[in-house]
C-alpha cells in the first residue's frame, strides 16, 4: 500500500493525460515523509491506477460535465496529521493537473483516503526488494 485508483468521466480521456497524472500522483506518495522525516509509505508498494468510465451521468446529466474520483486505500497505522497532509498534496497535484481542463469544462474532482482494517490480506511481489536500502 498505498493504492491510488483513479475513476474518471471518459468524455475528458482526451485532454486528460491520464498517465501523466498517475506518474504524479505516484510521486506524490513516494515523496511524502511522516513527522521523523521517513517515507510514509513503501515505494514498492505504490500503484497508481486510472480507469475512464465511458458510460456516466454527472450531475442532472443535461450536460457533459466531468468527474474525477480518486480514492487512497492505506494500511492502519499513519497518524491523522501525515493523512491531512498526504490528502492535501494529492489534491494540490489533481487540482494543477487538471487546471487547463477545469477553466473549460464543468467538472468536479473528489478525492477520499479509507484506511482499512483487513479481514484478508495476501501479497506475492518482487517489488519491494529493488527499494530497500
Amino acid at each position: 500500500m498505498p493504492h491510488l485508483k483513479i475513476e474518471y468521466t471518459a468524455n475528458i480521456d482526451a485532454q486528460a493525460d491520464m498517465g501523466t497524472l498517475c506518474k504524479a500522483l505516484a510521486g506524490v506518495l513516494v515523496e511524502l515523509k511522516n513527522e521523523q522525516g521517513q517515507p510514509v509509505f513503501p515505494t514498492g508498494g505504490t500503484r497508481v491506477l486510472a480507469y475512464p468510465a465511458p458510460y456516466h451521468a454527472v450531475a442532472d446529466g443535461k450536460q457533459d460535465y466531468a468527474f474525477v474520483y480518486l480514492n487512497l486505500r492505506i494500511a492502519a497505522g499513519r497518524s491523522d496529521a501525515i493523512k491531512k497532509v498526504a490528502g492535501d498534496a494529492l489534491l494540490a497535484r489533481t487540482k494543477a493537473h487538471f487546471e487547463s481542463l477545469f477553466s473549460t469544462t464543468l467538472m468536479g474532482i473528489t478525492l477520499q483516503i479509507d484506511e482499512g482494517a483487513q479481514v484478508y490480506d495476501a501479497k506475492h511481489s518482487n517489488l519491494h526488494s529493488l527499494f530497500k536500502q
